[in-house]
Formats: structure tokens, sequence, C-alpha cells
């Protein structure tokens, strides 16, 4: 058996080692906000933090991951998370909505490192996250918000 932390609990795995991050998270820990886009890590769908970066999980191995400590949009209780939510809100970013877990995950990853971040930073850290529906002027603006700047 596996031991992971996930959301700050030492969490034990069952599945078989080389079962992908989100497929545990998913199906064994029924953690279901990381979902699944693509399969191959190209949509950014399956966006959790690893060790404090935004990642995909859809093709990590669980054991490759003994000693990291992985948050997942239920554990998202960052002062971050926190000011990304409510301008998530008051903006009404979401449309289909199926993306904005992973949105969530890579702007409060962006924000933690980066409290101010500007135009570019922000298409760096959110490209590798597809939003089908074209919500990125709304996301765009809630980092702002989140960040107490306004809109570049």
């Amino acid at each position: 058996m596996l031991s992971l932390n996930i959301n700050g609990h030492e969490t034990e795995i069952r599945s078989d080692p080389a079962t992908p991050l989100l497929w545990v998270l998913r199906c064994e820990l029924k953690l279901t906000g990381t979902k699944f886009g693509c399969g191959v890590g190209v949509c950014g769908a399956c966006t959790v933090h690893i060790d404090g970066a935004a990642q995909t999980c859809c093709t990590k191995p669980v054991a490759q991951l003994h000693g990291a400590k992985i948050t997942t949009i239920e554990g998202l209780d960052s002062a971050e998370g926190h000011a990304l939510k409510a301008a998530w809100t008051r903006l009404d970013v979401v449309q289909c909505g199926y993306c904005q877990s992973a949105q969530l995950m890579a702007a409060s990853a962006l924000l933690k490192r980066n409290h101010k971040p500007g135009p570019a930073d922000i298409d760096q850290a959110m490209t590798p996250v597809v939003c089908r529906c074209g919500t990125y002027p709304r996301i765009r603006q809630a980092i702002y918000e989140a960040s107490g700047q306004t809109r570049k």
C-alpha cells in the first residue's frame, strides 16, 4: 500500500502504483472535483497542486508521488484560493464549468508565487488549462481582482 499526502492528510492508497493520480483521486478517494479531459496531459482539466505547483495528474503514476504534498480543488483553502473563488463568483466567470476547478488551481498557484501578476504572467500560468467556452477574459479579470489589481 502507498501513502500520499492529499489535502493535508496522509491517505492510504490501495490502487496499483502505476495508476495515474487522477483515477486514484476520482475513483478510489471520490474526490471528483478534478476532471478528466484528454487523458494525455495536454488540456489541463486534471490540474492539481503537487508540492505547490500546478500540474496535470492524468498521466502521473501515484508511485512517483511518495512524499509529495498534493492539493485538489476540494482542499484549496489558501488565502489566494478564497480570493479567487470570491472573484470567480462576483464576475460570473463560469460558463459550462467543466474546466473551472483546474482554472482555479492554476490561478491559485500563480498568485501564491506572484502576488501581482502581469498579463504575460497570467497568460503563461493559464495557457495550459483549456476553456472550451472561452471565458478567458473573465478568468483574467478575476485573477486581477483576486490580486487586488485593476484590469491591465
